[in-house]
């Protein structure tokens, strides 16, 4: 056996490292043909050129790192501001609607109907209040504001209601085209506003209080001698014959009777008052009978004959 057999008790050269036999023939018999070799990996080709470096390090791997930000200057932000009250797309309504000139001047519209509401309100709370420093102390301003149109009655809560029917009356000196004048019959216009209201869910307050609270007016500032008392007679004088023109130059009788062609040219007005009749049951006995309150003559100045008859 030489130098250069393979077997697993040959001797190797000094420069030759010694390999140890396989697991598998440690313990086989020397003269065995050939030894049972198993094949294992096949070694990587060394470059013969480069020097080998230092062994690789065992690195696990791990987490994926996190995207670096690039370098690049982040984009402006924009400004917060607020954002408008209605949407880009949607159509506005209303007051938004209008250009900035009319917003102003409807706000300036709604505050002097405002301001005009809260004066209207104070004033007729002094005019019902007790007697008091503001009163005594503006209380011509505050009956200028009230009379006669504001006036407030407190007859529904009287201990002792009305028991009286009161009816208004009046007829009127009309100048025709000839230049004659002629009178006309006594119209009842308290009757009128019956008529109007009877059978009316929802009459006007013109038909129900303009004429009864004017003839109330003039009885509480005229005697009995149809005198006025202080200066709010003549005011209850041009109030109740303002109201009587203009209801004449409505009636269809009186146009009907001049013709429609005459000018009113005076005015006279009376009251019919009679007593309610107690009821059946009731043993009180009152006169039925009506009395009457027949005022002077009042001419009718040419504006206000304008609007009357033509």
């Amino acid at each position: 056996m030489d130098a250069y057999d393979e077997g697993s008790n040959a001797r190797h050269g000094p420069d030759v490292p010694r390999r140890p036999a396989p697991p598998a023939q440690r313990g086989a018999p020397v003269d065995s043909a050939e030894p049972d070799v198993h094949p294992g990996p096949e070694p990587e080709p060394i470059a013969s050129d480069v020097p080998p470096g230092p062994p690789e390090p065992d690195v696990h791997p791990g987490p994926e790192p996190e995207p670096v930000a690039s370098l690049t200057p982040p984009e402006p932000v924009a400004a917060l501001v607020p954002p408008e009250p209605y949407p880009p797309g949607e159509p506005r309504t209303g007051i938004a609607a209008l250009s900035p000139r009319y917003q102003v001047g409807v706000a300036l519209a709604l505050a002097v109907v405002a301001i005009g509401v809260c004066v209207h309100i104070g004033m007729t709370f002094l005019h019902v209040a007790p007697p008091n420093t503001v009163t005594r102390e503006h209380g011509t301003a505050v009956d200028d504001w009230i009379y006669p149109e504001f006036e407030q009655n407190w007859k529904l809560f009287a201990p002792n209601p009305l028991q009286q029917n009161i009816s208004i009356q009046v007829r009127a000196g009309v100048r025709g085209p000839d230049g004659m004048t002629l009178t006309t019959g006594w119209y009842d216009l308290s009757a009128e506003d019956g008529r109007a209201i009877d059978g009316n869910l929802l009459p006007s307050h013109t038909q129900q209080n303009e004429l009864r609270r004017a003839w109330d007016f003039f009885v509480a500032t005229h005697d009995s001698e149809n005198r006025p008392v202080g200066l709010r007679g003549a005011l209850s004088e041009s109030y109740l014959r303002r109201i009587t023109v203009l209801r004449l130059d409505r009636d269809d009788a009186v146009r009907a009777a001049t013709g429609s062609s005459g000018v009113i040219e005076r005015v006279q007005v009376r009251s019919r008052t009679s007593n309610v009749p107690p009821p059946e049951w009731s043993r009180e006995k009152v006169s039925t009978t009506p009395s009457y309150r027949e005022l002077p003559w009042w001419r009718v100045p040419q504006d206000e004959a304008r609007g009357g008859m033509r």
